[in-house]
């Protein structure tokens, strides 16, 4: 099949399959299997349940798969006249995956890893749900700013680790013996979690530990938590934005205006064969033609009237 055949076929299907795609019911369907894979996934969870009807669950999970791969068909199917805008979509990415994955011999041999694939699934609501899909963009682009807060943290953390221990490690080996046992502690007092404790037995030590104490939960638990706060905050933001021009409506292209036949093409005509500019022209002449007579009409008017008007 040539090329130039194959085009409007694809463009036909692609056509169809959009219209499928994109109309309510089609969202509606594959939002509820996802839901009802999500609940398979509880029911197996029951020793009782999966001994009675092992089968029954085993062909149900089969028509789950071949469900979704249907839909990820119609999907593909959709873009068929321009596949490249396919995967320029995360979304498809991610549903040809877990969809994909599924099939590979690893997969259909480790019970573990097909039950992953399976609970992948459910994230794929995502793509239903407006909202929990700008919560999961956010999270993604708040990565980068995560990451700088961990080694700000990490670092807040050894350095406060390596003074505990060093100031506490005689007195309450327990907790500040090594700085592993040292980091452990700090990093549960991050969360306010025994810092009474804690705060009391330091100052049975030396009442400057409440310096440390106290510095420790300003810079851990209000300054880094906070700032953690404002990068998911910003990146949630960020994530509003992009759904929203996404959903922004491309507006209609102006129609381009009416070309004008330039003269080499009107000379490059076949000879004896009327062009689109001669007539054009014929047209021209005959309105002028007569703007001409109708003046001369109104001139001899004006003539003959003139010397009647001065006896």
């Amino acid at each position: 099949m040539s090329e130039r055949t194959a085009a409007p076929l694809r463009r036909a299907l692609a056509d169809r399959s959009r219209r499928i795609v994109d109309s309510g019911a089609f969202a509606t369907t594959v939002f509820c299997l996802i839901a009802a894979n999500a609940v398979l996934l509880g029911v197996e969870t029951y020793a009782g349940v999966v001994h009675q009807w092992h089968e029954v669950l085993k062909a149900v999970e089969h028509l789950f798969l071949a469900a979704f791969t249907a839909e990820i068909l119609l999907r593909a199917a959709a873009h068929a006249d321009r596949p490249r805008d396919f995967f320029r979509d995360p979304w498809n990415v991610f549903d040809l995956l877990v969809v994909a994955l599924a099939f590979m011999p690893f997969a259909r041999e480790n019970a573990t890893v097909l039950r992953l694939l399976r609970l992948a699934r459910v994230l794929r609501a995502a793509r239903f749900l407006p909202q929990l899909r700008i919560v999961i963009v956010a999270v993604g682009k708040s990565l980068p700013g995560t990451l700088s807060f961990l080694l700000v943290g990490a670092l807040l953390l050894y350095v406060y680790a390596m003074v505990g221990w060093m100031v506490f490690a005689d007195d309450d080996p327990e907790h500040y013996g090594s700085f592993g046992r040292a980091a452990l502690t700090l990093f549960l007092l991050v969360t306010l979690d025994g810092l009474g404790d804690a705060v009391r037995a330091g100052l049975e030590i030396s009442r400057w530990t409440i310096v440390y104490f106290a510095s420790f939960v300003l810079l851990g638990s209000f300054v880094l938590v906070n700032l953690l706060i404002g990068v998911v905050i910003n990146s949630l933001q960020e994530a509003r934005e992009l759904e929203t021009e996404q959903d922004r409506p491309v507006p209609a292209s102006a129609p381009a205006p009416a070309s004008v036949p330039a003269p080499a093409a009107v000379a490059a005509a076949a000879p004896g064969q009327p062009s689109s500019a001669d007539d054009s022209n014929a047209v021209l002449r005959a309105r002028i033609a007569d703007a001409r007579r109708t003046l001369d009409a109104i001139e001899a008017g004006l003539t003959t009237s003139t010397p009647s008007r001065r006896n």
